[in-house]
């Protein structure tokens, strides 16, 4: 690569799963440590933050009670997901993620700052939900494989066979 020349930019979406946090090192082992200090990408680490109003659902009597109490511990989750972040790339030796948190939607979220960054990759895990359970919730990996403006690599973590 050119002096001067922008590297590629790889957006890895975080959350406060142990899908999340292996997809994140699995990418680190690949893409970035093998390379230290000359990574071959840019890396920025999302996490998508729900809105407290979102998380409670359905509003109600004692819904507006409730709110700052889920608010503060949604905001209580993003930093121990960031300082988890940003722990996995000191041990692995990746210096310079750049580690940016958002409120709402992760699937929108992640598209976003992949348009923003003009991201050549996007990395999410999997959690392996069943057909219903994803039918329900959404799955953020298949929304990104289908309107994400960069290639996306959903990572899964292996299951245990035993």
């Amino acid at each position: 690569m050119a002096t001067g020349e922008e590297k590629p930019v790889m957006v890895v979406g975080v959350d406060e799963s142990e899908q999340s946090t292996y997809a994140l090192e699995w990418t680190l082992d690949r893409f970035f440590a093998p390379y230290a200090p000359n990574f071959p990408f840019k890396l920025i680490i999302v996490h998508a933050k729900p809105n407290a109003v979102s998380a409670v659902g359905l509003a109600g009597p004692g819904t507006a009670e409730v709110v700052p109490y889920v608010d503060a511990d949604l905001k209580h989750t993003a930093v121990k997901v960031i300082e988890k972040a940003k722990a996995l790339c000191l041990s692995k030796s990746v210096h310079g993620a750049m580690i940016e948190v958002f409120e709402g939607d992760a699937r929108n979220i992640l598209c976003e700052v992949v348009d923003k960054h003009h991201a050549s990759l996007l990395v999410v895990g999997s959690h392996g939900y069943g057909a219903i359970k994803r039918a329900v919730l959404g799955s953020v990996s298949d929304y990104c494989a289908h309107h994400a403006h960069c290639s996306v690599m959903i990572v899964k973590k292996p299951k245990i066979k035993v």
